[in-house]
């Protein structure tokens, strides 16, 4: 039975990281090692300098073996493949991420850091993200097919699978789209809410402002049209 490893940046007990399991659990032996709590927009941050911890948890799918770690999800990913699974895993799949990860702002997010960092250590990827909502009919309705589908595709070096589900209603739903280019425009076009105070300092905060236009082809493009989107992904190599 193959070993799947699960990881995120929303944190070990989200409801995605649940759900994730219980479909992937149908698929190998799962293990999980996740943030304690949230480490969304960390991008490919990983701890060098510093030490970081992990401790295994009880969590609500049987046979599922979890662990939580101080670290990021980079952290995470290299500490349980390289240490805490015995043998490594041969499958990485890191979400369901709270917010979509398409277009320009794959370079921010923790979950597709997480993903390249498990492509560098040459392991099978697929990032799943979904929109910042309720609604998961989609999502329920495809994921386990999507992983078995995208277990069974070959990926080159450093690369990985990103999916991406969008938060309409199943009969809004459109399909899948596969092959879709990552948009290369803004997703979110940022924007720094200032805030004087009182010791002379300015406090900023960003306030992102959704683009709702994408070219025919890309991901971004696929969501907005309410399709789940499959696209491959690259590193740096």
């Amino acid at each position: 039975m193959s070993k799947i490893m699960l990881t995120n940046d929303d944190g070990i007990f989200t409801d995605g990281m649940e759900r994730l399991a219980r479909a992937a659990s149908k698929l190998g032996e799962v293990w999980i090692v996740a943030p304690d709590s949230e480490r969304s927009g960390k991008s490919h941050a990983a701890s060098f300098h510093s030490s970081i911890e992990a401790w295994e948890v009880d969590y609500p799918v049987p046979g599922v073996r979890a662990f939580a770690s101080t670290g990021t999800p980079a952290d995470c990913v290299r500490i349980g493949l390289l240490n805490i699974i015995p043998g490594s895993a041969g499958f990485v799949f890191s979400g369901i991420n709270y917010g979509y990860n398409i277009a320009t702002d794959l370079q921010y997010s923790a979950t597709v850091g997480a993903a390249f960092e498990a492509a560098f250590q040459k392991k099978h990827v697929i990032a799943f993200s979904e929109d910042a909502s309720p609604v998961h009919e989609v999502t329920d309705r495809y994921l386990e097919e999507i992983m078995i589908e995208l277990m069974e595709k070959p990926l080159e070096a450093d690369q990985i699978w990103n999916v991406n589900f969008p938060s309409c209603t199943l009969s809004e739903c459109r399909g899948i789209l596969r092959d879709r280019k990552t948009f290369l425009g803004e997703f979110y076009k940022d924007r720094y809410n200032e805030t004087p105070l009182e010791n002379g300092r300015i406090s900023y905060m960003v306030e992102g402002i959704r683009s709702w236009e994408g070219e025919e082809g890309t991901d971004l493009k696929a969501i907005l049209d309410n399709y789940v989107s499959i696209g491959r992904a690259n590193n740096i190599s």
